[in-house]
């Protein structure tokens, strides 16, 4: 009764554990989803009269230290044609300062659409991947044929492989807008994954080849051809990596050029220990084939 009573509670722990992986997934997708869709209210004037300006990061690219902010203004108070209307009663011209000057224009009687500004990114290194982390700063001004138009800015973030925290935020006629970007926490995971298979696999293929060569086993095809494979896989595993980190990244330090040297050297010695026990193999049947 002890073997099969131990196999249904293998079976109900089983699913037990998985049942809390699974339940763990799901926490964290949901708290990362949570987070990273949030809209910060940064900056809200107390003025009657002011501009909104909806701000969402995309197009993260820190190969060129660069992003992208899609800018929308929205009117308030006088400047909308009503409570809730997004129509400008009269000309708002929006300066945007940051790699360069940008202006943006709303006209009366129009819906502002969203509108590309480039910003730098500064004080990070792409191959410090997956722990890159950059810093951006972008300015807001507002003017109409009155004068200076107080300015709010509202931020939401879309990219997929990056987190944008705002960090600091100044109202009044001008906003100044900072913010620090880094990788997403499901990039970190699959990171870390990645890197732990690179190992794993490296030393899988190191045991593997421990044993043949210790029982000079000669050449054993199947084994050979999945230390090859494994050799050739985990390349395609680390240009698969989110982002599309550069060669010399932290991670191929880390793991990637020392899984490959561990494979490619394994598979060598694997090879010439196995020629060797192959030759010496045909050179005692030799004779024993002559004197037949």
């Amino acid at each position: 009764m002890s073997g099969p009573r131990w196999r249904s509670n293998r079976f109900v722990l089983a699913l037990v554990i998985l049942a809390v992986l699974c339940s763990a997934g799901i926490a964290l997708y949901l708290n990362e989803r949570n987070t990273r869709q949030q809209t910060h209210e940064l900056t809200l004037p107390t003025a009657g009269d002011w501009v909104e300006l909806d701000v969402t990061a995309q197009d993260i690219d820190p190969g060129t230290g660069e992003l992208t902010l899609y800018v929308v203004p929205v009117p308030h108070g006088t400047l909308a044609e009503g409570p809730d209307s997004a129509v400008f009663t009269r000309q708002v011209d929006v300066a945007v300062r940051s790699t360069a000057r940008t202006d943006l224009r709303a006209a009366p009687g129009e819906v502002a659409s969203p509108q590309p500004v480039p910003a730098n990114l500064y004080d990070g290194t792409e191959s410090d991947y997956p722990f890159d982390r950059y810093h951006f700063a972008v300015s807001f001004s507002a003017t109409d044929a009155a004068g200076a138009v107080p300015v709010g800015v509202v931020f939401g973030d879309v990219d997929p492989f990056f987190f944008v925290r705002p960090a600091v935020s100044a109202a009044g006629p001008a906003a100044v807008f900072e913010g620090r970007v880094s990788r997403t926490r499901s990039t970190f995971i699959l990171a870390w994954f990645m890197i732990a298979a690179m190992w794993a696999l490296a030393l899988a293929v190191l045991a593997g080849a421990e044993v043949l060569v210790r029982g000079r086993h000669g050449m054993v095809w199947p084994a050979l051809g999945w230390m090859a494979a494994t050799l050739f896989a985990l390349v395609g595993m680390r240009n698969a990596a989110p982002g599309s980190p550069p060669i010399g990244s932290l991670i191929d330090y880390v793991a990637f050029f020392w899984a490959e040297g561990i494979i490619a050297a394994s598979l060598v010695a694997t090879v010439v220990s196995g020629s060797r026990v192959e030759h010496r193999k045909r050179a005692a049947a030799a004779p024993a084939g002559a004197a037949s």
